[in-house]
């Protein structure tokens, strides 16, 4: 089934006027009717929906405004079904590296340059309370994703690898906008650094792609380590109208541009 965003139509009265007789008293309006405008995509939650539905004179200029302002095209879905050619490389990536409030765990890795300062600004935030966050994983190339995968599939087997790790084109890390924090693993979730960004990330702009309970819906289990830098006005959006999940924001995105793509 799919839920709708709905617009009320307008209608019009029946009014008679011809030149030289007398004007009749307009008919009673027609009743208002509502026209299904877009198709939300059927993964979406009900619920979800029909706030958006009912707050839609607000929640549209606010989507649409989002939309416009991502200059840097951070809120891009990429997913199993939604993935990225083997030739994307990201534009502007920049070194992370030692010397920033945060500590790199390999010498080569890197972030687009507007992540990596978004990184930067949060890491300082963090350090100030004391919390020294480390990064373990950030940018991957479509050929370094296919390894990892092919060698989880050959020690994992596929339908436990699937839940693991992403098939190359299908891994958010070839944006250059995540970060895997510290050891990734579970016990992550309950170590100092972990708690923190799970309650100021999204202060920073940075958003957890696999939350805990979602992965029919993510196609991931929950990873409390990986965090993609999405902007803070995403952020409060994704929390106000999308139960703060990342994969129903974008997976609504996607769908309401490519909408006004065949509008337009």
């Amino acid at each position: 089934m799919r839920y709708t965003i709905v617009a009320l139509s307008v209608s019009l009265m029946a009014v008679s006027c011809f030149a030289g007789e007398k004007k009749t008293p307009p008919a009673e309006p027609l009743p208002v009717r509502e026209e299904t405008v877009f198709n939300a995509p059927d993964t979406i939650p009900r619920e979800l929906i029909e706030q958006i539905n009912r707050e839609k004179e607000r929640f549209v200029p606010a989507l649409e405004q989002l939309i416009a302002n991502d200059s840097e095209t951070l809120l891009v879905l990429v997913d199993k079904q939604h993935r990225l050619p083997e030739s994307y490389s990201p534009p502007d990536l920049v070194p992370v590296t030692t010397g920033r409030s945060y500590i790199p765990n390999r010498a080569d890795l890197s972030l687009r340059k507007g992540t990596e300062a978004a990184l930067e600004r949060m890491a300082a935030a963090a350090l100030e309370n004391g919390i020294k966050l480390v990064v373990s994983s950030t940018y991957r190339s479509w050929k370094y994703q296919e390894g990892l995968y092919d060698r989880n599939v050959r020690q994992l087997g596929k339908e436990a690898a699937d839940r693991e790790s992403a098939p190359p084109g299908a891994s958010q890390h070839q944006l250059g906008t995540v970060v895997d924090f510290g050891s990734i693993t579970d016990d992550f979730a309950q170590t100092a650094a972990g708690k923190w960004l799970a309650e100021n990330a999204a202060r920073f702009g940075w958003s957890l792609s696999f939350p805990d309970g979602y992965e029919a819906v993510t196609g991931y289990r929950w990873e409390c380590w990986h965090y993609r830098y999405i902007g803070p006005e995403a952020a409060a959006f994704q929390k106000e109208w999308f139960g703060d999940v990342q994969q129903y924001m974008l997976e609504f995105i996607d769908a309401w541009i490519r909408w006004k793509g065949v509008g337009d």
